[in-house]
């Protein structure tokens, strides 16, 4: 972990172990990733706001079964540093993710029409009341929906006793036939001998038979 002081640029660096062990209940079929505007990454980290903003997510998306899944800065998905101004954040992106379909008001925010309107500036289309606010501001043109299926499974190779069976004796592959390489080798020396030659020929000529007077 690095970690800087945003006023003197101080660093300080911490190994730290993590063991990560797959979900009881397997990965949230379907997720949402919000921006939220007014907010740091590190004002999301404590658990307090964290259910806090779940609260809110569950408000909007009819179901109570959600979780966070990742939370990143703005500024890692190419967002801008903001200006030393009070109250202006970074902006952080978080995803949830939750076993329940999304609801008809979220469904909506990502429909292609209200994308649409983000392309025209205006507000996406959404007809339920947004929960996040005041706590939280969210861009709501920058929210994404995903479905993740669970890929199948490839089964991995059997593994045998190691003692090969009674009725099976070990066949050798046969022997490759000798090959003539007489004639490769003859090539491969013989050319670059040859091209040399016309070579020092052509440039005894020049430097011998060319000069003046001669």
């Amino acid at each position: 972990i690095l970690a800087y002081n945003r006023h003197t640029y101080e660093t300080v660096t911490q190994h730290l172990i993590i063991t990560i062990i797959p979900a009881p209940g397997g990965e949230p079929p379907y997720q949402g990733e919000f921006l939220v505007g007014n907010r740091n990454v590190e004002e999301l980290l404590p658990k307090a706001t964290q259910e806090m903003f779940l609260q809110a997510a569950a408000d909007v998306w009819e179901q109570d079964n959600l979780q966070v899944i990742n939370i990143t800065s703005a500024l890692h998905r190419g967002g801008r540093v903001p200006l030393p101004i009070e109250g202006r954040k970074e902006g952080v992106y978080i995803k949830v993710g939750s076993h329940g379909a999304f609801s008809p008001c979220l469904a909506s925010a990502a429909s292609p029409q209200s994308r649409l309107r983000c392309s025209l500036g205006q507000q996406p289309l959404a007809h339920c009341y947004d929960t996040f606010t005041p706590h939280f501001s969210i861009l709501w043109c920058n929210l994404t929906l995903l479905q993740v299926w669970p890929s199948p499974v490839t089964p991995g190779p059997t593994w045998g006793s190691g003692v090969m069976e009674d009725d099976g004796d070990f066949q050798p592959p046969t022997e490759v036939a000798p090959q003539d390489l007489l004639p490769g080798f003859l090539v491969t020396l013989l050319v670059p001998l040859v091209v040399a030659l016309i070579l020092c020929l052509l440039l005894g000529y020049l430097m011998c038979c060319r000069r003046e007077g001669v």
